[in-house]
């Protein structure tokens, strides 16, 4: 994570979204949090995440998403070369099912 975005404020954050028991809980928070167009997007971008893991092609992400090639980037770059957050949320995710 950059470290201009670790603020009180944000550790703050972090553990509002660590204090949600589950799935039900973490809905709530979500919607009051966000609007529904970021809510679809960070679920877009993590769908995304996963069909690149996977090893599909930016163009078929593109079609069963509707994400951006644009967005299939940003994801793809912080996918392999940012702090391993989503290869953190894929491999627990996964593991869990």
């Amino acid at each position: 994570m950059s470290k201009n975005i670790h603020t009180p404020a944000m550790d703050q954050l972090c553990d509002a979204f660590l204090s949600m028991k589950n799935r039900e809980e973490m809905y709530s928070f979500l919607e009051d949090l966000c609007t529904v167009k970021e809510i679809a997007a960070m679920a877009q971008r993590f769908e995304v995440a996963t069909l690149l893991q996977d090893g599909e092609t930016y163009q078929k992400i593109a079609s069963e998403t509707g994400a951006s090639t644009a967005t299939i980037s940003r994801v793809n770059r912080a996918f392999n070369y940012g702090d391993d957050g989503y290869s953190i949320a894929l491999q627990r995710t996964t593991d869990k099912k």
